[in-house]
């Protein structure tokens, strides 16, 4: 890509608190040296677009503040007009998980929003898919292979005849044997594979495949009650089958009387208060607390009072807002969960002698985030302002409705697959980078947080959140828009570019647990 020239346009900077000393550049490219901005604040050096400049001197060791957050000390002097770059950022350390503010308590909430529905697909269990997908869950990679050469019969051969069943996906993953079964950190992917099992986009339907001499036994995959000899289970080394085209043609044969059943499924009218919606924001930049995070957190606060369940997640990026979180639980206990979840990620990184630094990615710093303190202030916003209701342990189901704190890692990859284990059946995914992250089992809204990035991927980007800086566009008004969408695809109204293409990435198990 061809290097963006700074802007000639009137120069402009957002400034996110009345007491931040520090402001983002907004113009396309960035600005020159002696660019004057309306207040009479003059640059000193290029400054590209979404990097910091200061509003005021800032001498060694005193604070830098964005959000009205302390997100660093200066490392030397900073001229008024300069370039405020990563390397003259010093990370503060993290908020002590001793000293957090206590639980407000329910604060008093928004006015209901009645009346808003979408179609979906309504299970025994009470809850409601927006897809009617055959998933086929593996409980060890050995039979990885098998399983997608099976697939391909699948959909040639039996996914025509079955018009209402959008898909057949297979939950495959490098789990199951090598690894030490018993130990508390195997708890989290094999709560993780239980539950994927049971998203409701699969509609209740369950086949496993197994091998037959793994740690991870295929009956764990399935829900209680169920027997060894389930025909839920195709087990490759059963005796009785002959030969790799018997073992597909059983695959085969399974996964069609399964379709028989999803194919009945009709969409019905529901109440938007059925939707399960997972938040996630990747390839960020300095935009991503300025536009799409905050309409997003808008739209989260409208599903919310419309009774649904919204997600928010990523550790690492709650850790150094975990301060502003706290207050915000719906009870101490609440809280408490909060700070349990922090706390374990902290010794988790211990573990491996690496700290919450190690999150932030080249393209980050490149967007204008310099460090992870930064990029924490902006995604939390997503959450919006509703009290956090419920967390989550990684790969535990949602119980209760409102907004959800689901510990996830922040990898895209890992905490899409921990959130559709949770329940998710809509996926929004903020972006300032740009990433054409999908999911086979979920569909993904991407909202770009800048306008030329929207441009560039006209047919990767879902919603331009990018009006917001150019003063196109408010907050509120992107927030309807993602919320309308959000029911829109919901009901297979609309598809999302990510459904369009068929771009849909692999899912990927958290394992901490030791590999013998």
């Amino acid at each position: 890509m061809a290097q963006l020239q700074p802007s000639s346009g009137k120069p402009l900077y957002i400034r996110m608190r009345d007491d931040d000393n520090v402001a983002i550049v907004a113009n396309s490219g960035g600005l020159h040296p002696g660019a004057e901005f309306a207040g009479g604040l003059r640059l000193v050096e290029q400054i590209p677009q979404g990097h910091k400049v200061a509003l005021d001197d800032i001498a060694e060791g005193e604070i830098i503040r964005r959000y009205g957050e302390v997100i660093g000390h200066a490392a030397a002097d900073i001229a008024r007009g300069s370039w405020v770059k990563e390397s003259l950022v010093v990370m503060p350390d993290a908020p002590r998980l001793s000293d957090l503010p206590k639980s407000r308590g329910t604060v008093s909430a928004q006015p209901p929003l009645e009346g808003y529905t979408f179609e979906g697909y309504r299970n025994a269990d009470g809850s409601v898919g927006t897809r009617n997908i055959l998933a086929i869950s593996t409980s060890v990679q050995c039979v990885a292979g098998t399983v997608e050469f099976a697939l391909k019969r699948i959909r040639e051969e039996l996914l025509p005849k079955y018009p209402n069943v959008d898909d057949v996906v297979t939950v495959t993953h490098a789990y199951g044997c090598g690894v030490a079964i018993n130990a508390p950190g195997a708890a989290v992917p094999i709560r993780t594979l239980q539950n994927l099992a049971r998203n409701p986009n699969f509609g209740g339907e369950v086949l496993v495949v197994s091998l037959g001499c793994e740690k991870l036994q295929p009956e764990l995959l399935l829900p209680e009650g169920i027997v060894e000899d389930s025909d839920d289970i195709v087990r490759m080394q059963d005796e009785r089958l002959t030969g790799f085209n018997e073992i597909v043609t059983s695959i085969v044969t399974m996964a069609e009387q399964r379709l028989e059943v999803l194919n009945r499924r009709q969409r019905e009218t529901c109440p938007a208060a059925d939707l399960v919606v997972g938040m996630q924001c990747g390839g960020s930049d300095a935009f991503s607390g300025v536009t799409a995070n905050p309409a997003l957190g808008f739209a989260a606060d409208l599903l919310v009072r419309a009774g649904g369940t919204v997600m928010f997640s990523e550790v690492t990026e709650v850790r150094d807002a975990i301060h502003l979180l706290t207050p915000r639980a719906v009870n101490q206990s609440v809280a408490d969960a909060l700070i349990r979840e922090m706390d374990w990620y902290d010794r988790y990184l211990e573990t491996g002698a690496a700290d919450r630094s190690a999150n932030t990615t080249p393209g980050n710093k490149k967007g204008g985030l310099s460090n992870i303190v930064e990029k924490a202030m902006g995604s939390v916003i997503k959450s919006g302002t509703s009290p956090i209701a419920g967390v989550l342990a990684p790969g535990e189901r949602v119980r209760e409705k409102g907004l959800i704190f689901a510990a996830t890692p922040a990898s895209d990859f890992v905490c899409g697959t921990l959130q559709l284990a949770s329940g998710m059946t809509l996926h929004v995914f903020t972006t300032g980078r740009g990433t054409p992250y999908g999911l086979a089992a979920a569909p993904v809204i991407k909202v770009s947080t800048r306008s030329d990035l929207k441009k560039r991927w006209h047919d990767l980007i879902d919603i331009d959140a990018g009006t917001i800086a150019t003063g196109e566009a408010t907050i509120e008004e992107v927030g309807w828009e993602i919320f309308r969408l959000m029911l829109d695809v919901a009901s297979g109204r609309k598809t999302t570019w990510a459904d369009h293409w068929g771009i849909h990435n692999a899912l990927a198990l958290f394992n901490p647990g030791p590999v013998t």
